[in-house]
């Protein structure tokens, strides 16, 4: 299982790739594969500012739906349109071309709270 060095982690198996004041945020990819085929990404919060660990949107799969959770305040900028048409990105390239949402983080400080690969791996016992 892939745990980039160069992300950061929540306890809720989102990710966070930091690149200045913004941020991408997807799911990891313990994550997709816990909850298996996904089928519809559901991100309502574009152009909100949402506080840490405020839901900003939910993910479907065949057998259950579950809310996402922002990994640091923000303002959503921009949804993965792509996702809309083949949501199936997140289990083939979670980190990547699976991105979810696009953020402008609202307080830098709090990257510093989340968990870093080593970290990630062993709260999922990797």
């Amino acid at each position: 299982m892939k745990i980039p060095e160069n992300l950061k982690y929540t306890k809720d198996h989102e990710w966070l790739r930091v690149e200045g004041n913004e941020a991408f945020i997807g799911v990891t990819e313990y994550a997709q594969g816990e909850l298996g085929d996904i089928v519809f990404i559901e991100v309502e919060t574009v152009g909100e500012t949402l506080e840490k660990e405020e839901t900003f949107g939910t993910i479907e799969a065949v057998k259950t739906v579950s809310d996402m959770f922002m990994p640091v305040a923000g303002e959503v900028l921009e949804f993965n349109e792509e996702l809309e048409a083949t949501p199936e990105l997140i289990n083939q390239d979670p980190y990547g071309k699976g991105w979810i949402v696009k953020i402008k983080m609202t307080n830098n400080n709090q990257v510093a709270e989340l968990l870093d690969a080593a970290a990630y791996k062993m709260l999922i016992g990797a």
